[in-house]
């Protein structure tokens, strides 16, 4: 992955039905999205020029702007012929994509009815989130500060930017303190997931994930669900106390980003990476053409 500033990168990115040079697409600072976080947004990934699950992540994308009440300019089709265009103009090949839509600086205040719906796609060379050494051994978390709200409270079942907040802090503070990742409770205090992974557990050879009510019911995570069931696991979906780590042989996390990884430790709870993981990674590797 490159290391140079974002803002400072060269390409092109597709923006409101055009392709515009990397440094040229930019947003006015009143930008509405910039000061109320309305926002939503995918992210995808590429693999030797294939985009993985692309219908999938931009039906959601429209499902989330549908929730926060957003008129896209767009449609799903043209939103996928995008994604597809950003890959081959800046000749990428294995990549993430980042489709944004977002409210406009066409007026200010907060429920922003004189505001265009403006969209957005990106993309960018991307590879592994961790190292090999550290897949093998597994990431290492902490239970965050902040609590996952109950859905009255926010739209949590949108990829929402204003979402991020608890996890963008969170991230951060376990970085700053040696860990790779932090582990979400509930306003109930049930597990949830990471910052921005879905989470399950290997009890006695049976896989345990929470009930996604709170949070977003990955994409990741319903194709790990399927590989495990087609390898003949037994998936339990239900409510997960921090307890049941105390019971867990195995724990892994599953995202786009993620992809599968395993974890050795949360809090005082240690895991060994094993065959389940190992076996759920193998095929997830070759479904998405590793």
């Amino acid at each position: 992955m490159s290391s140079v500033p974002f803002e400072k990168r060269e390409g092109l990115i597709w923006l409101d039905g055009q392709m515009v040079s990397w440094s040229d697409a930019n947003v006015h600072i009143l930008t509405h999205g910039l000061h109320y976080a309305s926002s939503v947004f995918e992210g995808v990934r590429a693999y030797n020029g294939k985009i993985f699950k692309l219908e999938d992540h931009t039906t959601r994308l429209f499902k989330s702007a549908d929730i926060l009440a957003m008129k896209p300019e767009f449609n799903e089709a043209q939103v996928n012929k995008a994604c597809l265009d950003v890959m081959v103009k800046n000749n990428l090949s294995n990549a993430y994509l980042r489709p944004l839509m977002w409210r406009g600086a066409e007026q200010m205040g907060l429920a922003g009815m004189a505001t265009r719906t403006h969209t957005m796609v990106a993309a960018w060379d991307w590879g592994p989130a961790f190292s090999d050494e550290l897949i093998e051994k597994g990431i290492v978390m902490k239970t965050g500060p902040w609590r996952r709200p109950p859905p009255e409270c926010a739209p949590v079942h949108a990829k929402a930017a204003g979402l991020y907040m608890i996890c963008t802090l969170s991230k951060r503070k376990a970085e700053e303190e040696g860990y790779n990742d932090c582990l979400f409770l509930d306003w109930r205090g049930q597990v949830t997931e990471a910052t921005a992974a879905n989470i399950f557990l290997v009890i006695n050879g049976d896989i345990h994930t929470p009930t996604p009510d709170c949070f977003l019911n990955g994409i990741t995570r319903l194709t790990a669900i399927d590989l495990a069931r087609e390898a003949g696991y037994k998936v339990i979906e239900r409510a997960i106390w921090p307890e049941d780590l105390a019971k867990a042989q195995e724990v892994f996390l599953t995202g786009t980003a993620y992809e599968i990884v395993p974890v050795s430790k949360i809090d005082n709870y240690d895991f060994t990476p094993g065959a389940v993981t190992g076996t759920l990674r193998q095929k997830y590797n070759l479904l998405v053409g590793k």
